[in-house]
């Protein structure tokens, strides 16, 4: 971690500071201990009194991945497609697609084949909490060695009526991520896709 990020140094801000949205991940699974304590972490985040709106649906089974995948891949392709010319999306478009070139079969920019897809749902009024256990658990990940992303594409899946009905969708709720976990794959392509963080704008009164 670059030390001029955080001048005070202590083990919440380094997995702060070494998190990162993970865009290829080794096929190691991970132990259910440790999905147990990151969503336990998740479920720690702050949140509107007295109610813990979020819950959660884990998903490593992978005729259910292929079917999450096989729902969202039409409407990503079609958004993907679109971005190719696009002066706004066009360094995107590039970079995903070396990425997408260098990925083992089956091809995934969906879900990158993580071996775990965390759902956080809750209700569609209750954006920031659930949020907010977003970002615990993205943080908790890290702390563990695992990389995440939040992946946005991975909840268009409302269209599937047997996928909703397996993540016990009801009416008034949301997905909040999904959010993909796994062990990271150290490849350029996958770094590529990083955005660095610029400083922070404060004002001081």
């Amino acid at each position: 971690m670059n030390g001029k990020k955080f001048m005070m140094r202590n083990p919440v801000l380094e997995a702060i500071g070494n998190r990162r949205s993970v865009r290829a991940y080794e096929k190691d699974p991970v132990s259910k201990e440790v999905i147990e304590s990151i969503i336990e972490a998740g479920n720690q985040a702050p949140c509107t009194y007295p109610f813990q709106s979020w819950r959660f649906v884990v998903v490593q089974d992978k005729e259910f991945r292929e079917k999450l995948f096989q729902t969202v891949y039409p409407i990503w392709k079609e958004s993907f497609d679109g971005m190719r010319g696009s002066s706004d999306f066009s360094g995107y478009h590039e970079k995903a697609m070396r990425l997408l070139d260098k990925m083992e079969e089956p091809k995934d920019l969906i879900y990158y084949s993580a071996p775990v897809i965390l759902f956080v749902i809750g209700p569609e009024t209750n954006p920031v909490d659930c949020g907010l256990a977003c970002e615990n658990i993205m943080i908790a990940a890290t702390s563990f060695g695992l990389g995440s992303c939040y992946v946005g594409f991975g909840s268009l899946i409302t269209g599937n009526e047997e996928v909703v009905e397996e993540l016990e969708l009801a009416e008034g709720e949301r997905i909040y991520g999904p959010i993909v976990l796994g062990y990271p794959k150290d490849l350029p392509e996958e770094r590529a896709l990083r955005m660095e963080k610029k400083g922070p704008t404060v004002k001081w009164v």
